[in-house]
């Protein structure tokens, strides 16, 4: 049952960053739209624009899918799952912010929609934090009727 758990929640992950790498230009031009990279990283970012020809918009688009699509799959396969769901949790929590900042909306619908989104991810970390707390080593086996 955690097998078919753990890859029934990675699907979510691993559907959105290929969606991302998919759609870069759409992700690149949402990014653009909602965050501010701080004048302190411009120096640094100028740089990196510079050696990867592209805007830094699109470099992020590109590190969010790979983010996704990789720690997505990692979970599935369980393969340094609880690494990656840390990973993915500091991700969600930067997502969360800059994309469903329902606390800088008034009220009506946008702001129900983006609060239903943050609580959306704010389970998912929930669920994150599950598989980063799983004990290392080898199941015996998992509880069953048997055990009642």
């Amino acid at each position: 049952m955690l097998t078919i758990g753990r890859i029934l929640f990675a699907v979510l992950f691993i559907f959105s960053g290929a969606g991302k790498l998919l759609e870069i230009a759409a992700t690149a031009q949402a990014i653009s739209a909602k965050v501010v990279i701080p004048a302190v990283l411009t120096t640094y970012t100028s740089q990196l624009e510079a050696a990867a020809e592209m805007p830094i918009a699109q470099i992020l688009a590109i590190a969010a899918g790979a983010i996704e699509l990789i720690c997505g799959l990692m979970i599935a396969l369980n393969f340094g799952a609880r690494f990656f769901a840390i990973i993915l949790v500091f991700f969600t929590i930067a997502a969360t912010y800059y994309f469903h900042n329902f606390w800088d909306l008034a009220t009506g619908d946008a702001r129900t929609n983006e609060m239903i989104h943050a609580l959306k991810n704010l389970s998912l970390i929930g669920g994150l934090f599950m598989i980063a707390g799983m004990p290392r080593g080898s199941r015996q086996s998992e509880s069953g009727y048997q055990d009642v």
